[in-house]
């Protein structure tokens, strides 16, 4: 091979890699630009919003795959379900188990989760029990037509102010996604509980976050429910736990401005 063609096909290799050059970093602006813009939309703080996109510049591939495993999964995992954003009145699982108890205990009959929060629930009341705990269950699933009752219970018994930091209006509770547990005696008292306790140090190797965190209420719209847990699966659980303060709400309206 000649000298002259040698040369040709080296320039002609050349070109094409520098061709790839500006295709890769529009690549990266466009990822960088889309996490920034869903971060500015979510209104976050401004420092967990800083710090967030300094992890997710620390490894920008492992936050990209993650956030796509996430987002890859049954949406209603990961689906924002709160004051602003509800579900349809008409929506209910198609894979609704009823509880029948094993490792954890019913206070009533007819509970009912969707399968995989349930079988995982089964998993973790295990668990709880192996190190003397066991878990209480008092309410999951809630149709819209149930929590519209409870909803308008609570107004009648309360007052509209008082309900709406206790009670989700219809079509707006997480309950009625079918992942959401209330344990034992949904109320404050739980907290000094060791169930509550054992949940609050492992709950989130099983998939389980707490949805209404202690002196969060202008975050999430809702005092403090020591006893509520949704089922995010293990991989949203550990995400919220790794970039957002362990704050459910934070990554739930995070994702949903990634996704739109």
């Amino acid at each position: 091979m000649s000298n002259k063609l040698l040369l040709i096909l080296g320039f002609s290799f050349f070109l094409s890699l520098w061709s790839c050059i500006p295709a890769a970093a529009q690549k990266q602006d466009d990822r960088d630009l889309k996490i920034s813009s869903a971060l500015q939309n979510a209104q976050l703080p401004a420092d967990l919003s800083r710090r967030v996109l300094e992890q997710y510049k620390q490894q920008p591939d492992q936050f990209i795959k993650t956030v796509t495993n996430i987002t890859a999964q049954d949406p209603y995992l990961w689906r924002l379900v709160d004051k602003a954003h509800g579900l349809d009145a008409g929506y209910e699982p198609d894979d609704l188990i009823t509880l029948r108890g094993g490792s954890y205990l019913l206070n009533r009959s007819g509970l009912q989760l969707r399968r995989a929060a349930a079988e995982t629930l089964e998993v973790m009341a295990k668990a709880a029990k192996a190190d003397g705990v066991t878990l209480v269950v008092s309410s999951c699933y809630r149709s819209y037509g149930y929590q519209k009752q409870v909803y308008e219970r609570n107004v009648q018994q309360m007052g509209q102010a008082a309900a709406d930091r206790e009670s989700a209006r219809p079509g707006h509770s997480q309950h009625q996604l079918g992942f959401a547990v209330d344990f034992d005696s949904i109320d404050d008292s739980f907290a000094q509980t060791k169930q509550s306790q054992w949940l609050e140090k492992n709950a989130g190797r099983y998939g389980w976050s707490l949805s209404y965190p202690k002196d969060m209420e202008h975050v999430t719209g809702y005092r403090w429910e020591s006893w509520h847990y949704r089922y995010v699966g293990p991989e949203l659980s550990q995400f919220i736990d790794t970039y957002f303060d362990g704050i459910q709400q934070y990554a739930l309206v995070f994702l949903h401005h990634y996704v739109r």
